[in-house]
């Protein structure tokens, strides 16, 4: 018999105990994990859509009750203004920050000698909650103690910026506060973006005689779709969910009129105990991200999949 026919009618070798661990502790680990999240994440989601199907008010009920939470909703103006101002909001807040943060990054991308100075003084509203930054701008807002109160006196005794505690333009202050915050964040995506653009073809352009603009224009700012495709996914998933940041700054004032869906939600649900309405509305935040989110991720999706 030779070796191979020897090695062929031998029995099957057993396992060894280290590679069985290779194969169960990943399930071991993940395990708790994966139940948690969906127990805390997707057992919640629906439990909150059951709940806006009922007329629950101070306690959870059960019993099925049809649309009369979400028409209540509809019919509520409150709902109405919160809508209004998370699209100013929403859209001021993604413009601002992609226009900034666009150009901040390109001023970056030219070398200069203090890029790791400026680059993290720009980055550093991102390590501050939005508590934090919500809290510090109510100050500088505040007409009596920020910017205005400064200066007036500064000698400029006309001189009047109150937006904090006017009905109609409070929502801009939430606007100011938000894109203070995330533009730096913007910033090193558009960053990253701009240092990965392959530099022959820049150079190619050069050799062409196509100027700076024209080949930021052209060239630079085209190429980097996938970072405007990310940066305006996580801006728009900000945008919608805003609540601490409005709720340090305003509070969701003066009245109400810079309330949004978030503020909406937890003001009913835990403040006036009405849970059904609060599910009801916490259930359109989820359809308003799904409606924004999806159609992006799969337009983007199709478009990688054709090169």
């Amino acid at each position: 018999m030779n070796a191979s026919a020897a090695r062929a009618a031998a029995p099957p070798a057993r396992p060894r105990f280290r590679d069985a661990t290779d194969v169960v502790l990943p399930k071991i680990v993940l395990g708790p994990t994966l139940l948690c999240a969906l127990i805390f994440i997707y057992g919640f989601i629906l439990w909150t859509a059951w709940l806006s199907f009922t007329e629950s008010r101070l306690l959870p009920r059960y019993d099925f009750a049809g649309l009369v939470q979400y028409i209540a909703l509809f019919e509520n103006e409150r709902w109405w203004t919160a809508l209004r101002n998370l699209a100013v909001f929403g859209s001021l807040f993604i413009a601002v920050c992609l226009g900034t943060g666009l150009l901040l990054a390109i001023l970056l991308d030219q070398r200069i000698r203090a890029e790791g100075f400026l680059r993290a003084v720009y980055l550093y509203p991102m390590a501050l909650s939005f508590i934090v930054t919500g809290t510090a701008w109510r100050w500088i807002l505040n007409p009596g103690l920020g910017f205005q109160h400064l200066m007036r006196s500064w000698g400029f005794e006309d001189f009047t910026f109150d937006w904090i505690v006017t009905p109609g333009m409070s929502i801009y202050t939430v606007v100011i506060a938000g894109a203070w915050q995330s533009t730096g964040f913007v910033m090193a995506l558009f960053l990253a973006g701009l240092r990965g653009v392959d530099e022959s073809i820049i150079k190619a352009a050069q050799v062409d005689g196509a100027g700076l603009v024209r080949i930021y224009t052209r060239i630079i700012i085209p190429s980097l779709r996938p970072v405007f495709f990310s940066a305006l996914i996580i801006l728009a998933h900000i945008a919608i969910k805003s609540f601490d940041l409005v709720m340090a700054l305003t509070g969701g004032g003066p009245g109400f009129s810079s309330d949004l869906p978030a503020t909406f939600m937890y003001t009913f649900a835990f403040n006036r105990n009405q849970i059904g309405l609060g599910a009801a509305s916490a259930m359109m935040m989820l359809i308003t991200v799904v409606a924004v989110i999806v159609p992006l991720m799969y337009s983007e999706t199709r478009r990688t999949h054709r090169g």
